[in-house]
């Protein structure tokens, strides 16, 4: 996480990180990021790969093999995924010789200083233009025999990002499936290599396209991870509270009616852009905050889909840095976390570990308000203005703990959740430490990372609305 807040290391983790131990047993997933550099004004690599170190990425995803890039990348500890472009696909497809060749050029000569642990055979091919849909399988087969040629097979797997396109049907979820076209020439064949070969299913999901074009019926809570109602599957009662988990399902469902719910799937790219042209309904600072912030704390609180609950989620956010030379809708260049100078485009924790979080969750005591009235020196102007609430998915017992520490070491003025006062009802968990929470944002700023609480707590937009109680803000 990228931290601006110091705290006492020892009373964080005594006093609020034990109670959360339990969720060591609910692995968490794992995000790491798409460097693309279709710009002309990006920092050298050897700089980015310290930007990189900096933010707590572990992982990162390329779009080609650049020398440069690989060899900044040596003895960096961050695992490596490459990309096989989709114009040597037919070269690839022709034959062992071509990929080979490759292989030797560009993974030996830097595998295993630089830890490259796959290899992307094409990006969306069935969407390619150029028609490149029948050499993907062979060029994986190729690519992967070349692999085992050179002993390498075992620590490096092969396998292909396909678009949510390739669905026929995506809603309700559970009737998922690919396009009929595809099926016979391309997807059970790849998703047998991927299942012989050990390796994972890459899926390019991103919620922001769904709404776009959709706001009648797709609320932006529920495409930005906030709370929301959540959308019930009426084929298996399943309730899904974000657009990603359902649009990941529908995936899944595809796979499981071929027979193939034994493969993993990697989100190989997500992401929600800043900016973006008048029609680009959605595309904002604001909105792109919500959509990854809240997304990193989704994978690294654990858990799965509700199809997959005990698979954790593996993602790749894109991307890095906004590139100026994409073309395409103004969203197109303006994707990325950073700009190429490496300021921050907005503010978001990245990271969500024990280690961190002792860094970087809390102050062991926020500034006192100015004024001594019970909700301090605050305002209930809504204008601009954003909350701290509860993440209802963390659990009772997450969420109790983190109120006590807010009401508690934190310092969060929790007079008004006492009973009797102005915020004791509604008497539940979610209300009052919503409230407990908020207090605490707002005395520190509203800095994001004063709005985490280890995955119980998330930034909204919206008025908080739990009975007559008023959430302030600060002034």
């Amino acid at each position: 996480m990228d931290s601006k807040i110091h705290i006492t290391a020892a009373i964080f983790s005594f006093l609020f990180l034990l109670p959360f131990l339990r969720y060591a047993l609910c692995d968490p997933g794992t995000v790491g990021i798409n460097y693309g550099r279709i710009a002309d004004n990006l920092p050298p690599p050897p700089q980015v790969v310290k930007l990189l170190q900096g933010h707590g990425f572990t992982k990162v995803k390329l779009y080609d093999t650049d020398s440069t890039v690989l060899s900044a990348l040596s003895g960096s500890g961050i695992s490596v995924i490459v990309a096989l472009p989709n114009e040597q696909l037919a070269s690839a497809a022709a034959g062992e010789s071509f990929t080979d060749s490759w292989v030797q050029s560009n993974i030996l000569a830097y595998h295993p200083k630089t830890q490259i642990v796959a290899i992307a055979v094409g990006n969306e091919v069935f969407v390619d233009p150029q028609n490149t849909t029948g050499f993907l399988v062979p060029a994986m087969k190729n690519v992967y025999a070349s692999l085992v040629k050179y002993g390498v097979d075992s620590s490096i797997k092969v396998s292909s990002p396909i678009a949510l396109s390739a669905l026929q049907n995506s809603y309700p979820s559970s009737s998922g499936s690919f396009k009929s076209d595809l099926l016979e020439p391309v997807i059970k064949p790849m998703l047998n290599f991927l299942r012989q070969s050990g390796s994972y299913l890459m899926v390019n999901a991103y919620p922001f396209f769904a709404y776009t074009v959709n706001t009648v019926t797709i609320s932006l809570d529920y495409a930005l991870f906030r709370d929301n109602p959540g959308v019930t599957d009426p084929n298996n009662g399943l309730v899904y509270k974000s657009l990603f988990e359902a649009q990941l399902d529908a995936v899944f469902a595809a796979m499981n009616a071929l027979g193939f719910n034994d493969i993993k799937v990697v989100v190989s790219e997500t992401g929600w852009p800043s900016k973006g042209d008048e029609n680009e309904i959605g595309a904002s600072e604001p909105n792109a905050a919500a959509y990854n912030g809240n997304l990193v704390r989704r994978v690294l609180t654990g858990g799965g889909t509700p199809l997959r609950p005990d698979e954790p989620l593996d993602v790749y956010l894109f991307a890095l840095f906004n590139e100026d030379q994409k073309t395409g809708p103004t969203s197109e260049k303006n994707y990325g976390l950073f700009y190429p100078n490496e300021e921050k485009v907005y503010d978001i924790p990245l990271t969500l570990s024990i280690h961190n979080e002792s860094k970087s969750q809390v102050k062991a005591k926020p500034p006192t308000p100015s004024s001594g009235g019970d909700t301090g020196d605050f305002s209930t102007s809504t204008v601009g203005q954003t909350w701290c609430v509860a993440n209802e998915q963390a659990g009772e017992k997450r969420l109790q703990a983190a109120l006590d520490y807010a009401c508690g070491e934190a310092g969060a003025d929790c007079r008004q959740i006492q009973p009797g006062a102005a915020c004791y009802n509604p008497n539940n968990l979610v209300a009052h430490a919503s409230y407990a929470f908020n207090n605490f944002y707002q005395r520190n700023g509203r800095g994001s990372w004063t709005c985490d609480f280890a995955g119980a707590a998330y930034v909204v937009t919206q008025s908080p609305n739990f009975g007559g109680c008023k959430f302030p803000t600060v002034g």
